[in-house]
């Protein structure tokens, strides 16, 4: 799974990080250009942002990759 969502995240990054930021509004572009689109980091910077519990956020993210798919 991990390689799809690395095909994913490289062909529409841009799209992809928009909905990042509309879920979760504290996140910045350089933020999110930092994690290289890895789900483990982006998980992590919202994990720190928002105090959310990983099960969340996953669960959250996975929703959105999967639009993207």
């Amino acid at each position: 799974m991990e390689s799809k969502n690395k095909n994913i995240v490289k062909g529409k990054w841009t799209e992809l990080k928009g909905d990042l930021q509309k879920s979760w509004g504290k996140l910045t572009n350089d933020e999110l250009e930092e994690t290289k689109g890895e789900l483990k980091s982006i998980s992590g910077l919202i994990q720190k942002k928002y105090g959310k519990t990983q099960a969340n956020i996953e669960q959250k993210l996975s929703e959105i990759y999967n639009r993207f798919s």
